[in-house]
């Protein structure tokens, strides 16, 4: 499988340092052409991402800084203008942006719940809005959301941030049934790093593995001709993993045992793993659980 990216455009968000930093080098090593996003303070393109693009281009590579706030999709908006303005098109998307507003939800207020959500989920959702028509028109595009094991299994003191990464799951899976006709692959990553973000988390030695650097070569199969379309990829320390969401076989109750003791009492059965399987649309569930009334009911639904 070939990973050229010579004439392909990259936008990478959050990228002025740790993982998005390591996701545009990567990208740019492969030939994309990348825009740098990362918002400087006081708005305007932050001193990381004026770096990275020299260092892109002192290894030979095309890059150019933009410090759109993706919270704001005017902003986002003039930074694919400006992308399509000087390159003409817009290939991948890797939305990486986001920050930290730690708390317990007893100490959490609403203005850091609402703030993380802004930046992770709707600056996602911005990003992917301005280049979606793009993407569509062109019949090719790759879209990297990201997601965390915060999101899909729950940490302490992250309700905001989790809130935000499992949301990532629900928007890929309806991307990826729209974009699909289109050729846009849309994936979700869930990074394990030590950057700034995770500075203390880990023994010095472990973090030091967990370098962001091994999490990129992810973000570059993701964007790649040949990637998934709705995958999770979990990725760190040089590990990859896929995460899935099964959904258990389930019975119907009906119509005579509709009722919360009902529930109680066949509980091991509706939480029963076996033949357990992983839905390919929302469609899915309710079409199952209608063949299994029809069934209980003696009707004939095939």
């Amino acid at each position: 499988m070939s990973f050229n990216m010579n004439g392909q455009v990259a936008i990478v968000t959050g990228a002025g340092r740790g993982l998005g930093r390591a996701h545009a080098l990567a990208l740019a090593a492969r030939g994309a052409k990348v825009v740098v996003n990362d918002l400087g303070e006081g708005g305007g393109n932050s001193e990381g991402a004026i770096a990275l693009v020299k260092e892109i281009k002192s290894r030979g590579g095309t890059a150019m800084a933009n410090g759109a706030n993706v919270a704001n999709f005017d902003q986002v908006t003039a930074m694919v203008d400006a992308t399509m303005a000087k390159w003409g098109r817009v290939d991948i998307l890797v939305n990486n942006a986001g920050i930290l507003r730690d708390k317990t939800f007893s100490n959490m207020t609403m203005d850091d719940f609402r703030l993380v959500i802004d930046v992770h989920l709707m600056g996602t959702a911005n990003c992917s809005k301005a280049v979606w028509e793009i993407m569509r028109e062109q019949n090719y595009g790759r879209v990297v959301l990201t997601s965390s094991s915060s999101g899909l299994y729950g940490n302490f003191g992250q309700s905001n941030y989790g809130a935000a990464k499992m949301a990532m799951l629900g928007f890929m899976n309806t991307l990826h049934l729209e974009g699909i006709k289109y050729n846009i692959r849309v994936n979700c990553l869930a990074p394990t790093a030590g950057t700034a973000m995770t500075k203390g988390l880990f023994p010095e030695a472990v973090f030091e593995l967990m370098a962001a650097e091994s999490v990129s070569p992810a973000v570059v199969f993701l964007s790649g001709p040949d990637a998934p379309s709705r995958k999770v990829l979990a990725a760190g320390g040089g590990s990859f993993a896929v995460y899935k969401g099964f959904e258990t076989e389930g019975l119907s109750l009906a119509p005579e045992n509709v009722s919360a003791e009902g529930i109680a009492a066949s509980w091991d059965a509706i939480n029963n793993e076996v033949g357990m399987r992983e839905l390919g649309s929302g469609f899915e569930q309710p079409t199952k659980f209608a063949m299994q009334a029809a069934q209980k009911l003696g009707l004939d639904l095939s």
